[in-house]
């Protein structure tokens, strides 16, 4: 289709110029030349090829190098790991970048065409000739007389997706019995070791404690630990202590040395979503979580009287040491935080429990 050759105004001439209509087509120097053809097939291909290959590195580097290797830029330590798989993924993607601009480039057809405008709705002819463009576009872009172009193409792109796959691992280890009880199920808590404030880490001792009063508190071998393990271990490992009246709370009888005089310790993050809770009703015993409002009976093992938690508040057995300082029996009798769909509920309190 081509301009009607039909006279144009020009505003700045003042004048009537003729249309000049479209200019007659070049062909391209790969298109004349056989031999620069066959170069520009040959580097798109290998550019796609090379992406498989930048792939399966990126899988290797992932598996192969170790996570405390660092290379010494000077001025900069980067992880070799980071860098490794950066390099492969970025070149990779970049390959297929240059690798469609240049398929489009030597080989797509760039002839100039003109559409007119027309009406939204789209008439039986419309379709028809859409159907024929499409047509004309699939001869144009050359993937009939390069028939490798398309599958090197599509080999990239699939091979290039392994990489974003592998990176799924990142989200965790596989839960498996083992590993949720060397993780999740486990706290630094353990036989003897000593309650301390979580302000300003004096351990805790009965007499220091009065009837009605709320100490949030941690593990003291929680000061052994720094960074990353020393905030993975407080998120599990903080506890609530309160004392009560014993005459006044509830001790069934399979808990009746988990307590000092009225003294208990109970997990500190909720059992529904794992909010840490500290809100704290004197009269009623009741621990409510400023999340979504699930309440906990204190006086009662911990158990749900309100909300969404379906899971009773852990309880940490204690005792008094030969020095006089409140310290754990042992780590808690069940994990503590939200459920997950492995978790094993059978231990877990309920209310009536003896």
């Amino acid at each position: 289709m081509t301009y009607e050759n039909r006279p144009v105004r020009d505003p700045e001439l003042g004048h009537v110029v003729a249309d000049p209509g479209l200019p007659e087509h070049v062909e391209r120097y790969n298109e004349v030349d056989e031999a620069a053809g066959n170069r520009a097939y040959a580097a798109v291909l290998a550019m796609f090829a090379a992406v498989p290959v930048l792939a399966v590195l990126f899988v290797v580097i992932y598996f192969a190098v170790p996570r405390d290797a660092y290379i010494d830029f000077g001025w900069l330590q980067a992880s070799a790991m980071n860098v490794g798989l950066g390099l492969t993924a970025g070149v990779a993607v970049t390959l297929i970048g240059v690798g469609m601009v240049q398929w489009a480039r030597a080989f797509m057809g760039d002839h100039e065409t003109i559409d007119p405008r027309h009406s939204a709705g789209s008439s039986p002819e419309d379709h028809e000739l859409v159907a024929h463009q499409f047509e004309q576009g699939v001869e144009q872009s050359g993937i009939r007389r390069r028939p490798l172009l398309l599958g090197a193409f599509g080999g990239a792109v699939g091979f290039a997706v392994i990489p974003a796959v592998v990176l799924f691992a990142d989200m965790g280890p596989h839960p498996t019995a083992a590993k949720r009880r060397e993780t999740i199920e486990t706290t630094i808590w353990a036989e003897g070791v000593r309650l301390v404030n979580d302000e300003n880490w004096i351990p805790l001792r009965p007499e220091n404690l009065e009837i009605g009063q709320l100490v949030n508190a941690q593990p003291e071998n929680l000061e052994e630990l720094h960074g990353t393990e020393a905030h993975q271990a407080k998120a599990k490992s903080s506890i609530i202590v309160v004392r009560m009246d014993p005459n006044s709370i509830r001790i069934p009888e399979s808990r009746k040395d988990w307590h000092v005089s009225g003294i208990l310790a109970y997990s500190k993050i909720c059992t529904h979503v794992g909010c840490p809770i500290s809100l704290w009703e004197r009269q009623t015993h009741h621990l409510l979580c400023p999340c979504h409002q699930s309440t906990f009976d204190l006086g009662n093992s911990g158990v749900v009287v309100f909300g969404p938690a379906a899971r009773a508040l852990p309880q940490l057995a204690i005792r008094v040491n030969d020095k006089g300082y409140l310290v754990a029996q042992g780590d808690f009798s069940v994990p503590v935080g939200p459920s997950y769909f492995e978790r094993d509920s059978r231990n877990d309190f309920q209310d009536g429990d003896q």
